[in-house]
């Protein structure tokens, strides 16, 4: 049986690495600026529309959530990073609690890193720290360029050139679900879920 992605909840909402869920279920870490998209590509795979909740403040999620997708694997929604009018102090726990999560929250699961770059943005200087981070401790990750269908054909294609350089890319829209299908794949041939 299939995974469903639609069977997905919020399960866990976590302001502390005591509060990281305790099973070795495999993750799936959204990684990505704030504003980059994270809560529409949520909503899009669990074909849900309120679901992850679209902030009108960019950079105000300030935990680590965890969403139970069919029992079969936990996509993981940490704080986006780089957005510069966060108060210090908040700046300092948030990159506490994003770090804890990284180093420590693993508990022996498997986990997929799933960046996430605006296409019509393309990769900054934050990004290129989390690509780099990636690529230094070995972890998997794969990219989807956000908000595709806000470049034209010929603007998107020299995006993907552009981005796809730093891995493999899957153009992404929430608007028009493109990518949807390619992003579930690679999700479910990296969790290796009987069921998929």
């Amino acid at each position: 049986m299939k995974v469903d992605f639609r069977n997905t909840e919020i399960r866990i909402t976590a302001g502390s690495a005591a509060q990281f869920p305790a099973d070795d279920r495999p993750q799936i870490i959204l990684s990505g600026r704030s504003n980059v998209g994270k809560s529409s590509l949520i909503n899009t795979l669990t074909e849900r529309k309120s679901l992850a909740r679209v902030s009108s403040s960019p950079g105000k999620t300030v935990t680590v959530n965890f969403y139970d997708v069919d029992g079969a694997f936990w996509l993981v929604d940490p704080p986006g990073y780089g957005f510069a009018k966060r108060p210090g102090v908040q700046q300092m726990l948030f990159s506490q609690l994003t770090d804890s999560f990284l180093t420590r929250g693993a508990n022996g699961s498997k986990r997929l890193v799933l960046q996430l770059i605006d296409a019509k943005v393309g990769i900054t200087d934050n990004d290129g720290i989390m690509l780099d981070w990636l690529r230094q401790t070995g972890t998997p990750f794969f990219i989807a360029a956000t908000k595709s269908d806000k470049l034209n054909k010929t603007a998107l294609a020299s995006a993907m050139n552009n981005i796809s350089a730093a891995g493999k890319t899957i153009p992404f829209s929430a608007l028009t679900k493109t990518g949807k299908e390619e992003i579930r794949h690679e999700i479910l041939s990296f969790t290796g879920d009987a069921r998929c």
